[in-house]
């Protein structure tokens, strides 16, 4: 009897460690603490980067130390162009990354790229902020994706070594490398030639003479250096630039309530604070050029509309290629800029 007593006893202690350990298992899923992965591939030096890590210390906060946000820098975990099929997969928790080179999985976030339709600072919070944000937003969620953060990188400018451009017909005849197809569909259609290669090319290239210039944005202008190389920039503000701060969705929906909101707090202060620091960022960089020299011309509100007819077909193309979504997101873009 004393045998089958044990037996009983050693079973029912079995059970209960069972039980405790199922209880366990659940509370890690849902209400116990969470490691996140966040990989960035900008160095840890640039303002978005800065920004990343202070999103990681706001979640451990508002969390009360539940959500804890390990950040891997630099393409330390995943390059630009692997990160986003990781966080698709669930491979990856979060990652950093612009919005161009997500558009290969989701082509609509060319719109950004498409030449002026956001012509101020405010027109982006109000298209991001409001139906182009929703908009873009239920495309990745259909790809498995959550977007927290729109980063703000900056307004898209030209630069060239040749002559002053004021007009679309000053266009005529230079070579300019773009950075992707819009951008070089834009210079196309401004009369321009574009030219493909690599960003680490271009100061070389331009100082040889091999092409006149170049597209892109004026803090990477300065960054780069272009003011040795190219005499002349001009302030189109013709495209904008975005990172998107990414989350596996499922890994989202895993958190709890509480969790969710910490991330979600967290992410919306991070988002204003990145777009203060941008603004500033372009008009600082902006500055800096023309002291070393650049000879700086910014077109006027009044001509935009100018420039919008000559590249009207490029609107034009990217709704016929994406149909009634791009259609939907050109007017919520300029419905903002209105």
């Amino acid at each position: 009897m004393r045998g089958i007593s044990r037996g009983i006893q050693l079973i029912c202690l079995v059970l209960c460690l069972a039980l405790l350990a199922g209880c366990g298992a659940s509370k890690g899923a849902g209400g116990g603490k969470v490691e996140l992965k966040l990989a960035y591939h900008l160095p840890v030096d640039h303002h978005l980067s800065k920004s990343v890590e202070r999103f990681a210390k706001k979640v451990a906060e508002k969390s009360k130390g539940s959500v804890t946000v390990t950040t891997y820098p630099a393409g330390q975990l995943y390059t630009d162009k692997s990160m986003n099929d990781a966080i698709m997969s669930g491979g990856l928790d979060m990652g950093l990354n612009s919005t161009a080179m997500w558009t290969t999985v989701i082509p609509v976030l060319n719109v950004l790229d498409v030449p002026f339709l956001l012509p101020t600072y405010e027109s982006v919070g109000k298209a991001i902020d409001g139906g182009l944000g929703k908009t873009l937003a239920a495309e990745m969620e259909k790809k498995g994706v959550h977007p927290l953060i729109w980063a703000d990188y900056g307004y898209i400018q030209f630069c060239n070594n040749t002559r002053p451009i004021k007009t679309p017909a000053d266009f005529k005849g230079l070579q300019l490398r773009g950075y992707g197809q819009i951008p070089a569909e834009t210079i196309k259609a401004l009369g321009g030639s574009p030219v493909t290669m690599g960003a680490a090319e271009v100061y070389t290239a331009i100082q040889r003479g091999t092409i006149d210039g170049q597209t892109s944005g004026q803090t990477a202008m300065y960054s780069r250096k272009m003011y040795e190389v190219a005499k002349y920039l001009t302030v189109t503000n013709h495209a904008f630039c975005e990172f998107v701060l990414a989350m596996n969705k499922a890994k989202f929906d895993s958190l709890t309530p509480e969790q969710r909101k910490a991330v979600e707090e967290a992410a919306q202060e991070t988002r204003d604070e990145i777009r203060k620091e941008t603004k500033d960022e372009d008009a600082a960089s902006l500055k800096k050029l023309k002291e070393k020299g650049m000879e700086v011309y910014e077109v006027p509100a009044a001509e935009v509309k100018l420039w919008q007819d000559a590249t009207k077909k490029v609107r034009e193309d990217f709704i016929q290629a994406n149909g009634e979504i791009g259609k939907q997101a050109v007017e919520e873009c300029l419905k903002a800029g209105k």
